[in-house]
């Protein structure tokens, strides 16, 4: 209605000025044409040359039309003097007067000549009587009225505009306001069923070595249903592939070959299992053959490494590494600079859920902490040098299955009668040679990422990122991408129905679909890198749904400090509907997936949500960072229905609503203070002093939580300007905190 008011008013402010105009235009001639009238009554006494102003067609006929007031002043003002005054000069005889032939003045055209009267009624001059003159009055009450007029239809129609736009009632809620139900008006078309439609949908696509098949469908759907501008943004990256025969791993005192997956190096075997085989690997691992001793770093410890070191030489030596409790880059720096030469790395059965039997499953991980390797710290575009980089470590990694480790330390169970779980350990007195060969190939490929997006209407300047990733050609063929993919497709029909009707979001909504993640989300990372500079100063936050799936037992959601408080509201919320739900978890702890390069070099505020087990949640962290083979089938075995799936958009979705379309942002400044706080407890030594200086700023983030975002939050006291500033800052908290060099794999904040 903001708009017909504005339309009504300039449509009588255009009138109204119009009116002023023919006025200003009726005054002007009306004394123009004034004196063109007086300047005819003695047109034959001029000299032809003296009639310019008669040559203007328009002059004429207002001088025409007023001749007719020129008479009747005339005959007001004193015709019988003009008339005795006449004759006296004609009875004095001078001949050289001026005989004025009244014929000469009558004017071409009249409303009724005065002469044309003098004709028709003889006693005319004799008997006319009038009352003073008019004229001047009349023409003054005239204008006065036009005038009167224009000022009152001008008036009534800022009146009409102002109850138009206060009393009719508008569709969708305006600038400024939030409507609870809103959200879930939008949210409520999310169904499990379109869910699990567009998630089968998307996994018969998983087995095409093109790329481009998976990434031109995304498009084709997102553009369906209505989201902006969707394009592919393409870059030419270097990735690390399986080579065409598979690693081995060969025991040097029996002899016997064995495939990462733990089965003898036969072509039958090779054949029952050739994709597992070829993608159990580490991409951008060195590459080789490594004849050395296996020396157990359980979990490779900054304090078992010290241990390890005291008692044994380690050079050129194999570790045989547990994944989880740190990141993996880290672990990998650790045992690169000890000295040793190759890894053997694998997950402990003791680590993951009963119900997960990992004893011959391969699993992929990624040692590039991100992006093109030759290009890092700037996007791989044409023309971009690139630098010759062979590998990103000297160590040859190679992942292997439980079951490989169990033959490897002569030990065929690991878990007792009692079913308690035995870790896996290489005993201290025995030794075990073993020969490992790596087998990768580098190429340039392309990476292909699908963006698009939902304009803002009052800060289309300020984006929220929604990212989910799709499969790469030549990666592992784990179908989480397909949740991921089927969770944003799901929300983005949901939300463009509601824009079709009109409404949109106070800020731009932009949704990402990553290519390249399973080799160190270089999508994202290139994609990050090549508009760094827009992104730094106008992303708001970053909501994952990377992997929504890895378990069906708990619901673990994941944030930064600033969104905790809003992850919090809403998990709890969810759980009141459901009924059943464990206790609240939130976490701040980082996260794997694409979200990385957003929150390492930008500062940006993340959230995701995901199912995990709750075994899951309470082993050790980082068993992410493996990539395994999930099938299609492994996924509808956990959620079945697809309600997991349609909680998470649902959940996802009221996050992303909420921050694109709140006036102020719903971030919490204290809860970034309590978080530097919470982090600096502890027995760690000289950390008085940064816990007073952490003391101060909850301090401050208490006041500018009171004086600044609870005035802002009141409609009454909201200035535009105001706002604006406030949102700069609660944007740019977090970027506050990031560090310049973090160790490998550890967030920069």
């Amino acid at each position: 209605m903001d708009a017909q008011y504005g339309l009504l008013f300039c449509f009588h402010l255009v009138s109204f000025l119009n009116c002023v105009f023919i006025l200003l235009k009726y005054i002007f001639l009306i004394f123009t044409g004034k004196k063109m009238a007086y300047q005819k009554v003695n047109a034959d006494q001029r000299a032809p040359g003296h009639s310019q102003y008669l040559d203007n067609d328009d002059l004429q006929a207002t001088a025409l039309d007023l001749e007719w007031d020129m008479e009747k002043e005339l005959e007001e003002s004193g015709f019988d003097q003009f008339q005795l005054d006449s004759a006296e000069n004609q009875n004095l005889g001078h001949s050289e007067t001026i005989d004025l032939d009244l014929d000469s003045i009558q004017p071409a055209t009249s409303p009724k000549g005065r002469f044309q009267r003098l004709q028709e009624e003889s006693d005319y001059i004799t008997h006319y009587t009038r009352s003073a003159p008019k004229s001047n009055r009349c023409n003054f009450c005239h204008l006065l009225k036009i005038l009167c007029i224009a000022t009152s239809l001008f008036i009534f129609g800022i009146f009409i505009g102002y109850y138009v736009h206060t009393n009719c009632p508008s569709d969708t809620p305006s600038s400024g306001t939030v409507d609870p139900q809103l959200y879930q008006e939008i949210l409520k078309t999310i169904q499990a069923e379109d869910i699990k439609k567009s998630f089968r949908n998307l996994v018969q696509l998983y087995k095409s070595e093109d790329d481009m098949e998976i990434s031109k469908k995304i498009k084709t759907q997102w553009t369906s249903l209505g989201l902006e501008d969707v394009q592919f943004v393409n870059y030419s990256v270097l990735l690390n592939l399986p080579d065409p025969s598979p690693s081995t791993v060969t025991l040097s005192s029996s002899g016997q070959c064995f495939h990462p997956n733990g089965q003898p190096c036969s072509e039958e075997a090779r054949k029952d299992s050739s994709q597992d085989l070829l993608y159990s690997y580490a991409a951008y691992s060195a590459k080789g053959i490594l004849k050395a001793e296996v020396i157990d770093v359980s979990y490779g410890m900054a304090d078992d490494l010290k241990r390890i070191r005291k008692i044994k030489n380690v050079t050129n030596q194999i570790a045989l590494l547990k994944l989880g409790k740190l990141p993996l880059l880290y672990k990998l720096s650790l045992l690169e600079k000890a000295g040793f030469g190759g890894v053997l790395l694998y997950i402990d059965p003791c680590d993951l859920p009963k119900t997960v039997n990992p004893s011959h499953d391969t699993f992929m991980v990624s040692l590039n902490p991100g992006g093109d390797p030759s290009t890092p710290g700037y996007p791989s575009v044409d023309g971009s040098f690139r630098q010759s980089r062979s590998n990103l470590t000297s160590l040859l990694v190679q992942p292997i299955s439980a079951s490989l480790v169990a033959k490897l330390i002569s030990s065929p169970k690991a878990r007792t009668k009692n079913d308690a779980c035995s870790p896996l350990e290489l005993p201290n007195n025995e030794v075990r040679v073993v020969s490992m060969q790596v087998q990768t190939v580098k190429k340039l490929k392309t990476v292909t990422n699908v963006v698009g997006y939902v304009m803002g209407l009052t800060s289309p300047d300020r984006y929220i990122i929604v990212g989910s990733h799709h499969h790469t050609a030549h990666s592992y063929n784990g179908q989480e991408w397909a949740s991921s993919t089927a969770i944003i497709t799901a929300f983005i029909r949901a939300l463009m129905s509601k824009v079709k009707r009109g409404w949109r979001p106070d800020r731009t909504i932009v949704f990402c679909s990553w290519g390249g993640t399973a080799f160190g989300n270089i999508g994202s990372y290139e994609w990050g890198e090549d508009f760094k500079k827009v992104l730094q100063k106008n992303v708001v936050a970053y909501i994952s749904i990377h992997s929504p799936l890895r378990g069906n037992s708990s619901l673990h959601p994941v944030a930064s400090p600033s969104l905790q408080q809003l992850v919090v509201e809403k998990n709890n919320f969810n759980c009141t509907r459901r009924a059943q739900c464990p206790e609240t978890n939130i976490s701040s702890i980082q996260i794997q997936g694409d979200a990385d390069y957003f929150i390492n070099h930008l500062g940006v505020p993340i959230v995701q949500f995901a199912y995990e087990d709750i075994k899951a949640l309470e082993g050790p962290s980082f068993l992410s960072e493996a990539l395994f083979s999930t099938r299609a089938t492994k996924i509808e075995e956990m959620d079945p229905s697809f309600n997991l799936h349609e909680t998470i958009t649902k959940l996802s979705g009221e996050v992303i609503l909420q921050i694109a379309n709140e006036p102020v942002l719903p971030f919490n400044a204290i809860d970034i203070a309590l978080e530097v706080q919470n982090n600096l407890k502890g027995d760690q030594p000289n950390t008085h002093q940064l816990l007073a200086m952490a003391s101060r700023l909850r301090e401050s983030a208490e006041l500018f939580q009171s004086d600044e975002m609870r005035p802002a939050n009141d409609p009454k006291e909201r200035a535009s300007n105001r706002i604006r500033m406030l949102n700069d800052i609660l944007q740019d908290m977090e970027k506050s905190f990031l560090v310049k060099q973090a160790p490998p794999g550890f967030y920069s904040k």
